[in-house]
């Protein structure tokens, strides 16, 4: 059997735990790198309209760690982190049917198009062609890590990483 992490692996609970805000694109854009490669499942996202909050939940692989384990020749780190995105007015899912809750999603990148008077759209873009529109009145997105970080022998790769 082929085992590739555990949470016995893993550190310390607060060990490097990353909480970033991002309030315009320039910080959107260092929040999507640490999104980079996030995978997560349906069933873990919740859109309250009456609240006007997007949330959801995933495994994030830590970029900002990958280059240290390639250095100490050690496997890499993921951890669970969320997302929630303030003052949605709308949500639009592209690519999947999140009633059957167990479908899953890999994000690729989160921007920022913003319109008048700083409303827009945040777009959570996925792998496949799925993602998440979601109509914005104020640029406000927060992603912290949640628990435990654990160990991974794999790198995420992109096509265009051959």
């Amino acid at each position: 059997m082929t085992e590739d992490a555990s949470f016995a692996d893993g550190e310390p609970p607060n060990r490097n735990k990353v909480k970033l805000m991002a309030r315009d694109a320039q910080d959107l854009s260092i929040l999507s790198a640490l999104m980079q490669d996030a995978i997560g499942k349906t069933s873990e996202i919740a859109w309250l309209p009456e609240k006007r909050i997007f949330a959801l939940v995933v495994n994030r692989f830590r970029w900002e760690d990958a280059a240290d384990a390639e250095a100490q020749s050690r496997s890499y780190e993921r951890v669970r982190a969320g997302l929630h995105v303030e003052d949605v007015a709308d949500a639009k899912f592209r690519g999947f049917d999140v009633a059957k809750g167990q479908e899953a999603f890999e994000i690729l990148s989160i921007t920022f198009n913003e319109g008048e008077d700083g409303t827009g759209h945040v777009i959570i873009d996925c792998a496949g062609g799925a993602g998440f529109d979601l109509t914005v009145e104020a640029l406000d997105v927060r992603m912290s890590d949640m628990d435990t970080i654990w160990r991974t022998k794999h790198l995420p790769k992109h096509e265009d990483d051959a």
